[in-house]
């Protein structure tokens, strides 16, 4: 506001102020970075159980090893700008700004993972994949039945030829449980 009472036109009062976007993104980067840090670490301990190899004849624990490397190490970069925003901000946060937990999309992703598994041995590849897909597709709220279907229907045929026809892998499309 100007001494007149008249907006200024740089600053709506209805639109948030570039600092509280910051600020939210403080604990936002604190927390992703932690748990990129976590996971990296965890992938590269665990892939010292295994044979490491070198780079020209890698071993079975050598994409974990340096893929968890990796993702340690951006962990730690987003720390960093984490931290380099708390100190241009000067407080983190606590408030929310996400809103309402999305209860059905992590029931349905969660269930889709879930079918798969159970899924793919006794069904076969293809309608492991049409379930899932269907499954997931429906966690959006925008997708309707149909379009999750459709969704569906174009990944699984997309799976079915880069994984069975052009990589040649053998995955029975058809499990034991439809004649396959």
């Amino acid at each position: 506001m100007t001494a007149d009472s008249t907006p200024s036109p740089s600053a709506p009062a209805d639109e948030p102020t570039e600092s509280i976007e910051r600020e939210d993104s403080v604990l936002d980067d604190l927390v992703a970075g932690g748990i990129f840090v976590a996971l990296g670490l965890a992938f590269a301990i665990g892939a010292r159980s295994y044979e490491l190899g070198t780079a020209f004849r890698m071993g079975p624990g050598y994409v974990p090893f340096v893929l968890g490397g990796v993702l340690a190490l951006l962990g730690f970069a987003v720390i960093g700008v984490g931290v380099v925003r708390w100190r241009q901000v000067g407080t983190i946060s606590t408030e929310t700004p996400h809103g309402a937990v999305p209860w059905r999309a992590i029931a349905l992703l969660t269930a889709s993972i879930v079918v798969f598994g159970a899924g793919v041995d006794p069904l076969g590849l293809a309608p492991a994949l049409l379930v899932t897909t269907f499954l997931a597709a429906l966690a959006d709220r925008d997708n309707s039945v149909l379009a999750s279907a459709v969704i569906a229907v174009g990944l699984t045929v997309a799976c079915v030829l880069v994984f069975v026809m052009l990589l040649q892998l053998r995955l029975p499309l058809l499990g034991w449980a439809l004649g396959g």
